[in-house]
């Protein structure tokens, strides 16, 4: 762990994983309604809390506010303190801070709390600089809305821009959320990684198993159901010599499922991943991934296989 990180987000460097709740109330990407129901979704939550993952990730844009407002029934009957993430979306017509304050005070009004852990910028904004964003989230800090404040989807020029205007403030920016998996290695090709370790800022590694390519239950017979079908295709046929080594590796650890695999190579890149999780089945499965280790070896081998398959 790297002495740059600040007491404010010390929090975040000692969760291992999340759970990211986009399935909870997201019917055009997750088929929510059709595939799983509210029960499904606080049935997966139960499952996580109850296995020790206490961060869970959501954004105002997740199902048109329903995954704030599903999440915050299940924080109100949770046994246990949860740490709570949500995002800003930047629609082009944001243009002045009082759309960020508004933005939070309604996430907070559906998720039933008076602050968030954690308050991210989704995505870059095209009319906004990462400055400005910034000062806004600052004063969101100082008015105690939001505990911390993060990026996502940042690249490391925005993000170090980021990090300098909060730092002049005295405030840490504690996390950028990057897609990050074994099919997308990106943040560590371009140094984007590296340089958060440097800094002390934590990444969060959404999309941990892509979106379920890597579970192995799908092929180019059997692709997954709506959108993710488009882009599923051409990727299966070139990922099997890489799902194999997973199955393998996940054989020599007792029986650890690909998904399991995905998700304990993200942990040791140093990266938090929030895996979705439908139903109580898939967070039990997302559990798996805790509690040992990839060996260097392993971690060597699925990046050159890793590697092959993204050509």
């Amino acid at each position: 762990m790297t002495d740059n990180i600040s007491n404010e987000t010390r929090f975040l460097h000692a969760v291992e994983m999340g759970l990211g709740a986009w399935q909870f109330g997201d019917r055009v990407m997750w088929g929510f309604g059709q595939t799983h129901n509210e029960d499904d979704i606080r049935a997966a939550f139960d499952v996580s809390i109850e296995a020790g993952i206490r961060f869970v990730d959501t954004a105002e844009i997740y199902g048109m506010g329903q995954s704030e407002q599903f999440l915050g029934g299940m924080l109100k009957d949770a046994n246990e303190p949860v740490l709570v993430a949500s995002k800003f979306f930047p629609f082009p017509w944001r243009v002045h801070k009082q759309f960020m304050k508004r933005a939070l005070k309604n996430s907070l009004e559906r998720l039933g709390v008076e602050q968030l852990d954690l308050y991210q910028i989704h995505w870059p904004h095209a009319l906004v600089s990462p400055e400005t964003l910034m000062e806004w989230m600052a004063e969101l800090v100082k008015e105690g809305l939001t505990r911390t404040v993060g990026v996502s989807n940042f690249s490391p020029n925005q993000m170090v821009r980021a990090y300098t205007t909060l730092a002049r403030k005295g405030i840490p920016l504690a996390s950028n959320q990057v897609s990050f998996s074994l099919l997308d290695r990106r943040v560590e090709k371009n140094g984007l990684l590296a340089r958060c370790r440097e800094l002390g800022i934590r990444v969060i590694a959404y999309s941990p198993i892509a979106k379920g390519l890597l579970t192995g239950k799908y092929s180019a017979e059997k692709l997954p159901p709506g959108p993710r079908a488009v882009s599923a295709a051409a990727k299966l046929q070139n990922i099997q010599p890489l799902l194999k080594l997973m199955t393998k590796i996940g054989q020599d650890h007792g029986g650890k499922s690909n998904a399991q695999v995905a998700l304990n190579w993200c942990i040791c890149k140093g990266t938090l991943p929030i895996p979705g999780a439908k139903n109580a089945g898939q967070a039990q499965e997302n559990a798996g991934a805790l509690g040992w280790r990839l060996t260097p070896d392993e971690a060597a081998a699925l990046d050159e296989a890793s590697d092959e398959a993204v050509k």
